[in-house]
């Protein structure tokens, strides 16, 4: 089982290079939770200032401890939601595949 989490961030302008810095950072980090499974970083290809995160726990006690690592403080919510004009975040349980 997984724990899935998408975030979608709208940018401010002349703030978005200074946002996916402090997100490639905040992947490298957060990659070597021992929970998580993947953490990916997309940049919008028709809105350069939308940017939305994939993040794959193997719980969501993972995601939790994930919220809570030093890390996530001082670059998500101390770097990153400043330079923010929204952000939605979505936790997901995914459903079992089905095959034919």
């Amino acid at each position: 089982m997984s724990f899935v989490v998408v975030a979608r961030y709208r940018v401010r302008p002349g703030a978005t290079d200074q946002v996916l810095a402090l997100l490639d950072e905040m992947a490298a980090a957060s990659r070597k939770e021992p929970g998580n499974r993947r953490y990916r970083v997309h940049q919008g290809v028709e809105d350069p200032h939308t940017v939305v995160l994939y993040e794959e726990y193997g719980s969501e006690a993972d995601f939790t401890a994930h919220c809570a690592s030093d890390h996530f403080r001082r670059l998500v919510l101390e770097g990153v939601v400043p330079l923010l004009e929204s952000r939605d975040v979505v936790r997901l349980d995914p459903r079992e595949e089905v095959t034919a």
